[in-house]
C-alpha cells in the first residue's frame, strides 16, 4: 500500500513541476518596472484556466500524499527519528596536570 502512495507521490511531483512550468506568467509589461499603474501592468483578472485548476488538484494530492508518508514514517519507526539516535558517552575528564 505504501509503495502505491510513494509512486503516486513521485508522479504527482513530476506532473506538478511540468504544469507549473507550462503556465504563462502574468502579463507584465514595462509599466510595472517603472512604477506604472498596477491595472495596466498586470491586466484585469481573468477566469481560472484549466492549467490553474490542474495545479490546484495536483497540489492537494501532493499535500495528501506527503501527510500520508509522514504519518507512515512516524508510525513505522515508533516515534521521532531523533528518539532512535543512540546516546553518546560523556567525554572523559582530562588527566590532571603533572607538576
Amino acid at each position: 500500500m505504501i509503495t502505491l502512495v510513494v509512486i503516486l507521490h513521485i508522479l504527482v511531483s513530476i506532473l506538478l513541476i511540468v504544469v507549473v512550468l507550462l503556465q504563462g506568467g502574468e502579463n507584465v509589461d514595462i509599466a510595472s518596472a517603472f512604477g506604472g499603474p498596477s491595472q495596466t501592468a498586470f491586466g484585469p483578472r481573468g477566469s481560472v484556466t484549466l492549467l490553474a485548476k490542474v495545479t490546484w488538484v495536483l497540489g492537494v494530492i501532493f499535500i495528501m500524499t506527503s501527510i500520508t508518508l509522514a504519518v507512515h514514517a512516524t508510525n513505522s519507526t515508533g516515534g521521532s527519528v531523533l528518539e532512535n539516535i543512540p546516546a553518546k558517552a560523556a567525554p572523559a575528564a582530562p588527566a590532571p596536570a603533572k607538576k
